[in-house]
């Protein structure tokens, strides 16, 4: 069974991940920086740059125009650019993006694609890509480890702040595993992909010193759940074999295929830059400006709601009403938060890493 189907289409997830690009936007003088060390003058003839996990392409659109950009000071050659989803991908949204008024919106010579598949898989020709980027979907699990998660719905188990639930050492071991593997294939895949000297940045939420990104996310959807089971609406079967099949690694775990000692990557890939950081938040930002909770909880909802929904209309698909369940759970986190927004509090903990293809 697929673990996801992507995020919300329709415009929703780009109207709502104003988040993901400030973690994305903070790592994007890294790609000027890399593309003064890259080389254009072998085989292909044209610059392949590829982007993977671009959703609805808001993001991804805004990513690659500094990418093009950044190649262009280099090189006159033709550029395609690959966006690359899961097939059951809204891909709708990103077409209209990239051929605005019938022009590519990155300018003439920039030719675009996209791509349906699971980035665990080489999905481009050998040696056809200069600069491949992912932001965020490597933290989406390739596959479900265990069939049940009885204690909490995700494997990182709950804050501190909140504290309810339990995911227990060996629940954790199977999901770091599984996690392991998962970022292993992708970077073995895009190694093929990639040229020789090509660029990989890879951004990813995760889980710092003192904050982790799914703590008050994951939390408040968890209450939510856990009153449905309370009234009656889920059965706790329901509850306790259902989770979010996303894994928010530590920076360490992050390197670890490239850098950890006999690591599967090593040979694969230099490592250039490492990072971990915090970036702020646009919709906690103006609450601690405003202090308008109803703004801030719809906010909040509506940011998680765009990659928690597929994933529990997924579990929920032999209900006869899934959607009235599902809007009963989301209306039911938004009182939640409104009610008790310091029971939630959400911090954005990103790790980025800027690997090159050895030759």
């Amino acid at each position: 069974m697929a673990v996801t189907t992507g995020m919300i289409g329709r415009g929703f997830y780009n109207r709502n991940s104003a988040p993901q690009w400030a973690a994305i936007d903070y790592v994007l003088p890294w790609i000027d920086e890399a593309a003064r060390g890259m080389v254009f003058s072998d085989p292909p003839a044209t610059v392949g740059l590829a982007d993977f996990g671009c959703s609805e392409g808001g993001n991804s659109i805004e990513v690659m125009t500094t990418l093009v950009a950044a190649c262009r000071e280099h090189t006159t050659r033709p550029i395609q650019t690959i966006h690359s989803d899961l097939p059951t991908n809204d891909f709708s949204e990103l077409f209209k993006r990239l051929r605005p008024e019938g022009q590519s919106v990155f300018g003439e010579t920039v030719h675009s694609a996209a791509v349906g598949g699971s980035m665990y898989d080489q999905l481009l020709p050998s040696r056809s890509v200069h600069f491949a980027t992912t932001f965020n979907a490597i933290g989406f699990l390739g596959a479900r480890p265990l069939d049940r998660l009885p204690g909490y719905i995700l494997p990182n188990g709950p804050s501190k702040v909140r504290g309810v639930g339990t995911v227990t050492e060996a629940e954790h071991a199977a999901f770091a595993q599984q996690a392991a593997l998962d970022l292993e294939a992708f970077l073995t895949a895009r190694a093929a992909e990639l040229v020789p000297g090509g660029k990989l940045l890879v951004e990813v939420f995760g889980a710092g010193a003192e904050h982790r990104t799914c703590d008050g996310i994951y939390d408040v959807l968890n209450d939510a759940l856990r009153a449905h089971v309370s009234d009656g609406t889920i059965s706790r079967d329901v509850y306790e074999t259902f989770y979010q099949p996303v894994y928010f690694r530590t920076l360490d775990e992050l390197t670890a295929p490239v850098t950890a000692p006999r690591a599967q990557c090593a040979g694969l890939f230099r490592m250039e830059r490492v990072e971990s950081y915090e970036v702020p938040v646009p919709f906690v930002e103006d609450y601690r400006g405003s202090r308008d909770v109803d703004i801030y909880a719809d906010a909040f909802t509506n940011f998680f709601r765009a990659f928690t929904e597929p994933v529990l209309r997924l579990h929920l698909g032999d209900d006869p009403d899934p959607s009235a369940v599902i809007a009963s759970i989301y209306d039911r986190i938004e009182e939640l938060l409104r009610a008790r927004p310091e029971r939630y509090p959400f911090h954005y903990v990103a790790h980025a890493m800027l690997l090159t293809r050895t030759g």
